[in-house]
């Protein structure tokens, strides 16, 4: 917020000087316009800007229209609001209400319609958009070290969810408030929003990493909440318990790893056969245990195909891969 103050003072000198330096009437008109074209990422300000020239000069069209027509009074301004807001809503313009009744106001204060007020309106357009195109263009802040502070600070929660969780299938009894889950959520969310606007600061060349990666955690996340469920089940421990908390142990040591090798795909896919080849529960409670930590294994092989669609592949399995 402090960088685009900064930016939208810068926007609206500039523009108010040049407005004086060509003698545009009102000069402060151009600040005006240059502090509603500063936007957030550069991508957002190259649209903003077109929207708001394509909706000012047809908003001066029908304004012309209609003063010259019906004169200038102030019902002739609702009869302009009236007709011109619709359309430009219409045609996907209605970020350009605003700047379009700036300039629409100006001229209705000059009480009459020429070439040369005209041209004095768009040239404060260009000015005053213009200034705020090129601050945007120069200076956005950089979100890399914020997006590599963000995945540390999920993928250290994950690490903590994970081992919790292997805890649990080793002592049911153990105690957790969960509190890294919420963590996780949030900062998943800010840096899908800050992946975003990362995303829309590179005009050349698309930046998708980031705008994946969070995807990816958000879809893992929901899936870990579903194995949280599964595992509210597990109030006792069976061998295959100690069997899943190794995988849980081995997903806490591998998820900041970068590439999917399919090494812990593979464990689970040999622990699944080892399941199927152990006899049946004898009693009802190992029956309810052993179905919940089915259960839990096959969330489990989902949030592995998360991983292995958004992830990079790696062919040589030595290394973890989650």
């Amino acid at each position: 917020m402090g960088i685009r103050i900064i930016k939208t003072a810068l926007a609206t000198i500039a523009a108010i000087y040049t407005a004086v330096y060509f003698g545009l009437e009102p000069p402060l008109g151009a600040g005006i316009l240059a502090i509603l074209g500063v936007e957030v990422s550069r991508l957002k300000g190259l649209r903003s800007a077109l929207v708001r020239f394509v909706a000012s000069v047809l908003g001066l069209f029908f304004a012309s229209l209609i003063f010259t027509v019906f004169g200038f009074h102030i019902w002739a301004v609702a009869l302009f609001i009236l007709i011109t807001f619709p359309v430009l809503s219409r045609f996907q313009l209605k970020d350009g209400i605003v700047t379009s009744a700036v300039i629409v106001f100006h001229l209705f204060g000059r009480e009459e319609v020429t070439a040369d007020i005209i041209g004095n309106e768009i040239m404060l357009l260009f000015a005053g958009l213009g200034w705020a195109t090129v601050i945007n263009l120069i200076y956005m802040p950089k979100d890399k070290h914020l997006l590599e502070g963000l995945k540390d600070y999920v993928e250290l929660r994950f690490d903590t969810i994970f081992s919790e969780m292997a805890l649990t299938l080793r002592d049911p009894s153990h105690i957790w408030n969960g509190s890294e889950l919420l963590e996780a959520h949030e900062a998943i969310e800010e840096g899908a929003r800050r992946s975003v606007l990362n995303r829309e600061n590179r005009l050349w060349g698309q930046e998708l990493y980031w705008l994946n990666y969070f995807e990816m955690r958000r879809q893992q996340l929901e899936l870990i909440q579903q194995m949280l469920v599964e595992l509210a089940f597990v109030f006792e421990r069976w061998p295959q318990n100690d069997l899943i908390a190794e995988l849980m142990e081995q997903l806490s040591e591998d998820v900041k790893s970068e590439v999917y090798t399919g090494l812990t795909e593979k464990k689970l896919l040999s622990l699944e056969q080892r399941f199927k080849a152990t006899e049946l529960p004898r009693t009802r409670e190992e029956f309810e245990v052993r179905a919940a930590l089915l259960k839990l294994m096959h969330e489990l092989e989902r949030y592995l195909d998360v991983a292995k669609k958004l992830k990079k592949r790696k062919v040589i399995l030595d290394q973890g891969q989650t």
